[in-house]
């Protein structure tokens, strides 16, 4: 490996080092603290959640092991952590396992997602999840 990929891998992880350690120590939720935290401009500007609202409070509860309350601030991340997860191995790993890559970004594989997103994001707004 280069000298230059290795500089670029560390600053990289030094990064995420950081922004682990803010959404540790920092707590979104926290009116003192969410300052300095970007604001949903979907909720924002209509006063409906998107599927992502409280995911800087999901990632905060993780990091501190509240389960509870992560699944409360948005439960469809929890479950998405680890498909996205598999959709970053099966395009990592694409030359090997072409099927797994061709079956996740398959049109059908698309389609459930966008509504399983759709049907979290109608249902949050109206029962308030």
């Amino acid at each position: 490996m280069s000298t230059k990929r290795i500089v670029l891998w560390t600053i990289a992880g030094v990064l995420v080092l950081a922004g682990v350690a803010v959404y540790f120590f920092n707590d979104p939720s926290d009116p003192g603290a969410s300052k300095y935290f970007p604001k949903c401009p979907v909720y924002s500007l209509t006063g409906l959640k998107c599927p992502g609202c409280g995911s800087q409070r999901v990632l905060h509860d993780l990091l501190n092991g509240d389960w509870s309350l992560a699944v409360k601030h948005n439960a469809l991340l929890l479950v998405a952590i680890p498909v996205i997860g598999l959709y970053f191995v099966a395009d990592a790993l694409k030359r090997r396992y072409p099927a797994l890559d061709n079956t996740l970004n398959h049109p059908v594989a698309i389609i459930i997602l966008v509504v399983i997103v759709t049907l979290w994001t109608v249902a949050r707004n109206i029962w308030g999840w």
